[in-house]
């Protein structure tokens, strides 16, 4: 449980810092409330992924739980901001699945290459074939 939270914990931070990064190159006011509202169709995005690749199974995987989170965030995201018209230009949706790619996908690859030596795979028996669980 606390890996999932951690893997959650990681992706809040990365949309965060993306959000902020956006807010800042735009000049516009970097408080909790226009951070919240850009970034609240990111995060209702990234639940909506962590739910759907089930990431606590395997919650640091880059593939493919983390790719999974990455798209339906990005996916959501952008028809949340389109139902609320915050702005889905072409251009906006090529950097955030960009940038987002690289910070949510990125620190996944680098946990996974910094504790390469302390990971186990854990085979659940119902996996194996010609297994039958009861």
């Amino acid at each position: 449980m606390l890996r999932f939270l951690g893997a959650l914990v990681g992706d809040v931070l990365a949309v965060v810092l993306f959000v902020a990064i956006g807010l800042l190159q735009h000049h516009e006011p970097l408080t909790g409330t226009s951070l919240f509202a850009v970034a609240w169709t990111f995060l209702v995005g990234l639940i909506l992924g962590h739910l759907a690749a089930q990431s606590w199974r395997r919650p640091f995987a880059l593939w493919p739980q983390g790719v999974c989170i990455w798209a339906i965030t990005l996916v959501a995201a952008m028809a949340l901001r389109t139902l609320f018209q915050q702005g889905t230009e072409v251009s906006f949706v090529i950097v955030t699945a960009a940038v987002l790619a690289v910070f949510m996908l990125g620190w996944r690859a680098i946990a996974s290459f910094v504790t390469r030596g302390e990971r186990r795979e854990i085979i659940d028996a119902a996996d194996l074939p010609g297994t039958s669980v009861r």
